[in-house]
């Protein structure tokens, strides 16, 4: 599930899911919004829906809940943008994906095959004196990994940032439809028009 941090100044670790249409510059407007007003992005994933017009931003920022609804109402006034949620509070499933590259000499293979179990990751890729191993999971999971074979060495790494989903039904009160915003028309469409 996803966790909810939350410090003494009721500063809380918000996710946000965002439909938007699937276009060119979509992906320009939303972090150009944040970066324009000073918001700092933790995480951003974006990619296609089951629905090919539409793709799912999932952003990630801390911040009390003034400033989430802030967030939010900017998020809506982009025309592509089609509903934002802030699942935060909800039950939700998050993800991250990382790649990375690790000193993986052959006398230290065994040692690193047995971490890579454990934590439940996948060999890759393996050079003369490297390997390459995907882990996917919650950040701690992730985090955790890192400071496990921080002492091998890394090389590299890339990760894809988080991406969030609802249990079951998510009902929130401004949403609308998805199938019922997009048509096969390429057209522009505001979110006041929904």
């Amino acid at each position: 599930m996803g966790s909810k941090s939350v410090s003494s100044s009721n500063r809380m670790r918000h996710v946000l899911s965002a439909l938007v249409q699937n276009q060119p510059g979509v992906l320009a407007h939303v972090s150009g919004m944040f970066a324009s007003r000073g918001f700092n992005i933790e995480s951003l994933a974006v990619g296609e829906t089951e629905n090919a017009h539409l793709s799912r931003i999932t952003v990630v920022v801390n911040g009390d809940d003034r400033l989430l609804e802030q967030i939010r109402k900017q998020l809506e006034k982009i025309v592509t943008v089609v509903k934002v949620l802030d699942i935060s509070r909800a039950d939700f499933v998050e993800r991250d994906l990382m790649l990375i590259k690790i000193d993986a000499p052959p006398s230290q293979r065994l040692e690193l095959q047995g971490l890579v179990q454990i934590f439940r990751g996948r060999i890759v890729d393996v050079g003369a004196d490297q390997m390459m191993v995907e882990i996917s999971g919650q950040e701690k999971k992730i985090e955790a990994f890192i400071d496990a074979v921080r002492p091998y060495g890394i090389r590299e790494l890339a990760r894809t940032g988080r991406i969030a989903m609802v249990r079951g039904m998510f009902e929130d009160v401004e949403d609308a439809a998805p199938e019922e915003a997009v048509s096969d028309a390429p057209a522009v469409i505001g979110h006041s028009s929904l």
